[in-house]
Formats: structure tokens, sequence, C-alpha cells
């Protein structure tokens, strides 16, 4: 945690307890913005000739610290920090705004009681849930098992809130524990809907159960080169080599099937495609080129 030491120069911020701080222009970016990446933020915008911001301040920084580290308090005085009332709009005072990862999340103008207040914060700050959800995600490359079961943990609390359960397949898919990664896609394709995170998780899982059912690699080649005309050995060849991650030659085999054999293997070809697709990072050259090529062998 940043401690800004006071200074008369407005170059630093100054943190008046563990949980709030009096931010500069200097400072502000980094105050609110920044910090928000780490930590829900609430902003004050309040200036001393303004009685209700008097009055709500200190309401403010106590409840900061009764919730011990939940978000932080960033303070901002309009006479010193007026160029941060154009990011937020600011028109009139007191006006509180709370940021998670850079993003508003809720905000109020106005000097509300403390029931109101304590609602507010608890919409910032994270749930039971998300707090699990942080900790797996620190857990995951050093204790994955802790991280698995801090995830199962989140999911029990809030069995519809999504990110627990998708990235609990994604960690299960990348510790290999393909069987328990297909329960948690069932579990998501309950729902009638998959979010691109999910139909990752998805298309891993199919992946491998497709190249566990086609065979090794080696195998498939050489049953494929004893008959090279045979579709659904292409089909066994490109399903291997897509469950080893060798994406471009599984890619190059399936869009054959797609150009040759359309009524045949050709549609499992094609959803072997788009799963790969999934699977590749959203910017991979070779997803764009290989979704040019499929949309000119489809249309």
């Amino acid at each position: 945690m940043n401690n800004h030491e006071p200074g008369g120069t407005g170059e630093r911020s100054r943190r008046t307890s563990a949980w709030v701080v009096e931010t500069t222009r200097e400072t502000f970016e980094a105050d609110v913005w920044e910090r928000s990446e780490q930590v829900p933020i609430v902003v004050d915008f309040w200036a001393p000739w303004c009685a209700p911001c008097r009055a709500l301040g200190p309401v403010l920084e106590r409840l900061a610290g009764e919730y011990e580290g939940q978000f932080e308090l960033v303070k901002v005085n309009m006479d010193e920090v007026p160029e941060a009332a154009a990011q937020f709009q600011v028109q009139s005072i007191p006006m509180v705004v709370g940021l998670r990862h850079r993003e508003v999340v809720d905000f109020f103008v106005g000097a509300l009681p403390e029931s109101h207040l304590r609602a507010f914060l608890d919409r910032i700050v994270p749930s039971a849930a998300e707090r699990l959800v942080l900790e797996a995600r620190l857990l995951q490359e050093t204790e994955p098992d802790g991280a698995i079961q801090r995830l199962r943990q989140a999911m029990e609390l809030e069995p519809n809130q999504s990110a627990a359960t998708i990235a609990c397949g994604q960690l299960l898919v990348d510790l290999g524990r393909y069987e328990e990664a297909a329960e948690i896609v069932e579990q998501l394709e309950g729902r009638g809907f998959l979010e691109p995170e999910a139909q990752r998780v998805q298309a891993a899982v199919q992946r491998h159960q497709q190249g566990a059912e086609a065979g090794d690699v080696a195998a498939c080649r050489e049953a494929l080169a004893a008959e090279p005309d045979n579709p659904q050995l292409s089909l066994h060849l490109a399903q291997a080599l897509a469950a080893e991650e060798s994406f471009e030659e599984s890619l190059q085999l399936a869009l054959r099937l797609v150009q040759s054999d359309r009524q045949r293997t050709g549609e499992s070809a094609r959803q072997l495609m788009v799963d790969i697709f999934h699977i590749l990072p959203d910017d991979s050259d070779l997803t764009a080129e290989y979704r040019r090529k499929l949309a000119a062998a489809l249309f």
C-alpha cells in the first residue's frame, strides 16, 4: 500500500489513515484510476466551503476504517484539483463515485444518511464470492488446488455468478483435469448461453475429448497414410493434432474437409475449426487467417 507523505508543493497525495487519501492534481490518476485496478476506490468530491461536504466527509472516513481495506477513500478538494471535476462531470457537491477496475460502479450526489451510505458501499466492495475469486487468481500459479477450492466455495456462495464457474473450468483445463472441467461446462451450458470465456473452456474440453477418441497423432498419421482418401481418417488426424495444440496443421486439414466433404465430415471439421478459434487468443493471426478461409469455403 502506498504511503504518501504530506508536502506543501502539492506533488504528493497525503494519506490521512490506512484507507483515506487526500489526492492532488499530480497524483489523481494514480490514486484513483490506477489504484482502482487493485482495490475498489470511493472518490469524495468536496470543498471546505460546502457544509454538506463537511458533514459527509467524516462519516465516509469512519466507514473506510470500519470496512478495513475493502475500499480506499480518495478525497478530492475541488478548490485544489478542479481538473478532476471534468473527468467525472461533477456539477454539484458533495458527489461520491465508486470505481472498480477503472469502471464507475455507482455514484450519488448530496449527503446521504449512514444507512444509505452503507448500502452504496456494499455495492462497491467485492462480495464474499468475488473476494474468493480474487484470492484464487493470486493462488492459481503457486497453489492451484487451493485456487480451485476457493473457486468452488465462490460457486456455492453465488451459484448464478458465472465468473467463479468459468475461472474454475479454465483452471481445470490448464491442469489437464478434463473430466472435472466437463462437469463445469455442463453447468454453464445449463443456463442456455455461453460467454466467450465459457466457450473457450467448452472448446478446450471438446478438443480433448475428440483427441482422445481419435488417438495419438502418430497412429492417426499412419492410418491416413494407408488410406489417404478416407475423410474420416483425415478428421481423426485433425482432432488429434488439435488435442496436441498443433493448431495450424489441424486447421489446414479441417479446412480441406469443409471444402471437399461438406455432406459427411465437413460439419465436424467446421466445428473443430470454431473450437480452435475459441481456444486461440482473440488477436491471433492464425484465427484471422482461417476465419477468412472458412467463410470463403462456406459462402
